[in-house]
């Protein structure tokens, strides 16, 4: 059995979404056929009988990165960042639910009037039910990325995998779309990603994942039933593990 088919035993995943992967060919902002089109995907996951957890960015809004770069002190571009991530996580639930499959937005930053605050207990009793569980609001602390987030998150749940989407399928020695020598890894351990700096997901991350000997499958989100092929195998995918 590949390491790829043998990606079916992943019960419980997290899915790590970028917020640039809801903007579709916008320059910025949500495109609904994008959204629909992954939260089908989730949906048919979640059908399929998996435990599904996505944690999402906020950059098609607001990166805190960038917004330190143009003078905001880098804990408020952050927590502006973090509040990027909860307008995506509510736009996704309402999709998730637009599909048929219950769904549940909850914040590392507490906003009662508008969604549950993230606990791990909460999370765990909407996964038990069915629910997808959107953790938005990154870890609630700034200077972290959604990469930690998700792999943070990951651990709390007691998760068998992070689900890496991305706009390639897999990971590279240098960026495919700029570099077309780039060769594509099909397995790494944790070890060589950080050793590497292979940007995929920041060094934090890896080493959270590391730690915890958590998988982390990376994979493109760009056609319809994504996150299914990969749960399932069939997708073109790196994975990374111990």
């Amino acid at each position: 059995m590949s390491d790829l088919t043998s990606t079916r035993r992943f019960k419980r995943v997290v899915v790590k979404l970028s917020g640039e992967a809801l903007q579709g060919s916008a320059p910025h902002g949500l495109d609904a056929v994008t959204i629909a089109r992954i939260a089908a995907d989730l949906a048919t996951a979640a059908a399929a009988g998996h435990e599904i957890a996505v944690v999402v960015g906020g950059g098609n809004f607001f990166r805190g990165i960038k917004g330190a770069e143009t003078g905001i002190e880098r804990a408020r571009a952050d927590s502006i960042g973090m509040l990027a991530t909860v307008m995506n996580g509510l736009a996704l639930e309402q999709a998730v639910e637009g599909q048929g499959r219950q769904a549940r937005c909850l914040s590392a930053v507490s906003m009662p009037s508008i969604c549950e605050s993230f606990s791990r207990r909460a999370a765990l009793h909407h996964l038990a039910k069915g629910r997808v569980v959107i953790a938005a609001g990154g870890t609630g602390n700034p200077f972290f990325t959604t990469d930690t987030g998700a792999v943070l998150r990951a651990a709390e749940l007691s998760a068998d995998a992070v689900l890496k989407a991305t706009q390639v399928d897999g990971v590279y020695t240098a960026d495919p779309k700029r570099d077309p020598t780039a060769e594509r890894y099909d397995r790494l351990t944790h070890d060589e990603a950080i050793a590497k700096n292979l940007a995929v997901m920041d060094t934090a991350a890896f080493a959270l994942a590391r730690e915890n000997k958590i998988p982390i499958l990376v994979f493109s989100i760009a056609e319809a039933g994504a996150i299914d092929g990969a749960l399932s195998g069939r997708a073109r995918a790196t994975l990374v593990a111990p």
